[in-house]
This record gives C-alpha cells, structure tokens and sequence, in this order.
C-alpha cells in the first residue's frame, strides 16, 4: 500500500518492532500545601475537592501518602517481575522526604528524571529563580539517588527559558512535548548545542482515572492496549515507533487499579520484539543514529 502522507519512524536497536518507555512520577511528599510554605492546597485530588482557601487539606495529604505506603511496593513488585525497565520522574523533596524511593530506583537500576525540586508550576519563576529550581533538583536527586537526572519533565507549564537552562545544567533531552511518537532534535533553542526531544504521552496517562473519574481501570487497560497494539502493527508494516506509559504510585498502585497495570505488562510480554528501555537510552539512540 502507498502511503499518501509518509508515516513517523526510527529504526531501534536489534531491529525492535517498538520502543516503550514506562513512566513512573513521583510527586507524593512535594505536592502543594501550607505546611510547604503555599498559599493553599494542592488542587490535584483524587475526590475532586479543592477549596481556594488557606486551609490544610489533611485527607488530601494521605491520598498521596499512600502511593509512598502501599502503591509503590506494588509498582515495584510488578516492574521485578515482568523486567520491566522504567524512568523515574522525580520531583526532588520526594525523595527527600521518602529517601526509600530513591533507594529503590538506585537498586532497580532504573533512571531517575527530573520533575523538578518540587511538584510545583515553575511558569512564574524569573530566569534566576527557575536556574536555581533546575540546580537544586539535580544536586537533591543525585544525592538520592546516586545519579544526577539528564532529562526534564516539568508539571506541565515551563518558561520560554527553561530548554535553554536544561541545556546549560547539562540536560541530555526534554520530555515536555507531546507532539509525536519519535524523538527528534531541537536544533532552534541554543544551536550550538542541539537538544534531544523524547515525547510522552497524556492520552494513556493511569492520571485520567482521577482528572476523569469515569474512567475506570478497566478502560484505561483496553486503551493502553490498543495504544501498544497499533504503535506495534506500525512496527511491523515498517514504521517503527514509541509508545509512553505514564503512572502514579497514589493512582495505579490502589489495590482496585494495579491488576490493570499487570494485565498490560502481561500482555507486551507476549511479544519478543520490543525495546523496553529508558528515556535516556531512546535519547541516546537518536544521537547515534542521527548526530546533530
């Protein structure tokens, strides 16, 4: 068949049908609230309940406790168990606040990336202030976990300095875009110095089970696994990509949830050729393949 319009696609290492990259964030312990110096409450909640007061929100507060408690052992267990490697988006205090997560992720041999000191919106900081933000996450999260972060996600908004800033830091690549399913090079923001681009995605993100309640894991499954089974089919007709998996460990680790999330790692270890791996490798490839 002749394609109309000419498809996305990256050849992989070992000739792979499809690269996945599994997202873990942890943002429990850095989410917002007055006892952290913030005006209010953290607006996130899995009831949908956020007053515009200075208040504390103590029954928020234990939601996120318990993807530290009782999700995250979960989510490890499952990620043993299938081999499955993952990337680690941290927001810094996290770990701080639960070093054990950042031991896990050290013994896992999994990549830690950084989600920012803390889970906060970074769009309102001056250049100074968002350069110190950037340091402090990479010199906490080395602390925590023995190696410095090379990429970035941020909570959703970034500054027209931030790409700039990573590449000054020594950041590797970026994942705050969403606008395809290969990475690619950012060759605009500081020309010299070239920037890897690796995508992610928020359509399959397990976060729509609490931004859209009617969402139920079963849903979310079905549509993970389409998502793998179409970027796999893609694969095979010649036009190799990636596919995203984000999670939480206060969402997918519920014990109502988190037999979705191994009926999908189930389902991709039906197939033998596919690159599980991290982000940094997905950024480390294109270099190879495609120097800037």
């Amino acid at each position: 068949m002749t394609h109309i319009l000419p498809e996305e696609r990256i050849d992989w290492p070992g000739g792979a049908k499809m690269a996945l990259s599994i997202v873990v964030n942890v943002e429990e312990g850095s989410e917002m609230t007055i006892a952290r110096g913030d005006r209010g409450m953290e607006p996130v909640d899995e009831l949908g309940i956020h007053i515009k007061s200075p208040i504390r929100n103590y029954g928020n507060e234990s939601n996120y406790l318990y993807g530290i408690k009782a999700g995250a052992p979960r989510i490890v267990k499952l990620l043993q168990q299938y081999e499955m490697m993952a990337s680690w988006t941290v927001a810094a205090l996290s770990l701080e606040n639960h070093p054990e997560i950042g031991e896990a992720i050290a013994k896992l041999g999994h990549e830690p990336v950084s989600h920012g000191y803390r889970w906060i919106h970074q769009f309102k900081m001056d250049e100074a202030k968002e350069r110190e933000f950037i340091q402090m996450a990479v010199t906490s999260i080395e602390k925590t976990t023995g190696t410095r972060p090379y990429g970035w996600l941020s909570r959703y908004f970034h500054t027209d300095n931030t790409r700039r800033l990573l590449i000054e830091e020594g950041f590797e690549y970026h994942m705050d875009n969403y606008s395809g399913d290969i990475p690619f090079w950012d060759k605009a923001t500081v020309p010299e110095k070239p920037m890897v681009i690796v995508p992610y995605q928020l359509d399959n993100n397990d976060m729509k089970m609490w931004t859209d309640p009617a969402m139920t894991p079963d849903q979310w499954l079905a549509y993970a696994i389409r998502n793998f089974d179409q970027i796999y089919r893609e694969g095979v007709e010649g036009n190799p990509k990636m596919m995203s998996l984000g999670l939480h460990l206060r969402i997918i680790g519920r014990a109502g949830r988190i037999w979705a999330l191994e009926e999908f790692f189930k389902h991709v270890r039906k197939h033998d050729d596919i690159w599980v791996t991290t982000r940094r490798a997905i950024g480390q490839h294109l270099r190879e393949i495609d120097p800037a």
